[in-house]
């Protein structure tokens, strides 16, 4: 959870704080807060395995239990990391293990499962609770792997990781746990107790995620901050950002003509697909400028996108000398340049 390219807190579902993680909640009958927040010494476990953030969502009041209310938090994982792990997925001889820990302001039942996502679709239901409410409590949990259970050896969505704080009755309904069965939408979890929902401005925190093969938990492979930014980046990359620097430097360009300015860019690693790009516009958010001739432009294209490299660009330009070199830099602690490419 160390890692927060997007962000530190957001009312937004989907990908928007901590990297790789996200979350889906609709129906709530209450605004829910995405955050990255930081562990202290009086987090009695986790800080002493030595994890310093996690991830939280919070929700603003007590939300209400409609049929198709939910509040899910879940991880994709590449297919091709899943078929080359050394499972023996087919074979219900062989183990993965799930560890984690967690901490909610209101206890109740809560449940998770691991959904393969290739072939046809199986489903892993189990359930887990706190030692008590406000309590960081370590939950472990080994899966056999199972006969019907499909991962190609491709960059694509093979197994999603789904912790869920609430599902309302159009997803559950007599799911037996502890055991693959074919994925339903409308038959996820067994029902589920709404405790937690209605209590108030309940919270949920997450961190120590671990998954790896075998039967046995070991101790949490800790990482630099480095090592962890690198391995995100294959799937989101901040290029520049104005709310560390308003007129924050992003590369050096060229007028490729005298009405289009362009930026060549290579990510730092090879991304798991080309990327879309992701950014803002607003009044002169974007600028190329080498003193004389200057071109501030309020939005930007993007072509030649690649999982290694791509062009940013801006045709029907003016203020510009073809061939000419340009500073290229953000005009506004707004903008931003972003690259997606998550699964």
């Amino acid at each position: 959870m160390n890692v927060a390219q997007r962000g530190t807190s957001s009312t937004s579902d989907g990908y928007q704080t901590v990297d790789r993680f996200q979350q889906a909640d609709g129906n709530l009958g209450v605004t829910v807060t995405q955050s990255q927040q930081a562990l202290s010494s009086s987090d009695t476990g986790p800080f002493e395995a030595g994890f310093r953030k996690y991830y939280r969502s919070a929700l603003a009041s007590a939300g209400t239990a409609n049929t198709n209310a939910e509040m899910h938090i879940y991880s994709h994982l590449e297919a091709q990391n899943i078929a080359t792990s050394g499972w023996n997925y087919t074979s219900a001889s062989s183990y993965i293990t799930l560890s984690f820990w967690f901490r909610c302001s209101t206890n109740q039942t809560f449940y998770f499962y691991l959904r393969s996502r290739d072939g046809s679709g199986q489903n892993y239901p189990f359930s887990f609770t706190a030692s008590a409410n406000n309590t960081w409590t370590k939950i472990t949990k080994t899966i056999p792997g199972n006969s019907n259970l499909q991962f190609d050896n491709d960059n694509g969505s093979g197994l999603s990781l789904n912790w869920i704080p609430f599902n309302g009755t159009d997803k559950t309904n007599n799911k037996t746990l502890n055991q693959w069965d074919a994925y339903s939408g409308s038959n996820v979890l067994p029902d589920m107790a709404s405790t937690w929902l209605t209590a108030g401005s309940s919270t949920f925190d997450l961190t120590g995620v671990q998954l790896e093969v075998g039967s046995v938990a070991t101790d949490f492979e800790h990482r630099s901050f480095a090592q962890e930014l690198a391995l995100c980046q294959r799937y989101y990359y901040v290029l520049a950002d104005g709310s560390a620097a308003a007129d924050e430097y992003v590369g050096n360009g060229r007028a490729w003509s005298s009405t289009q300015p362009e930026l060549t860019v290579r990510w730092p690693v090879v991304m798991r697909a080309a990327p879309s790009f992701v950014h803002p516009t607003g009044t002169n958010y974007y600028q190329w400028r080498n003193g004389s001739n200057e071109a501030y432009l309020d939005d930007l294209s993007f072509t030649n996108g690649t999982k290694r490299s791509a062009i940013i660009y801006k045709a029907g330009t003016s203020g510009l000398t073809a061939g000419g070199a340009y500073r290229v830099q953000l005009g506004n602690a707004s903008a931003y340049l972003h690259f997606n490419a998550e699964l």
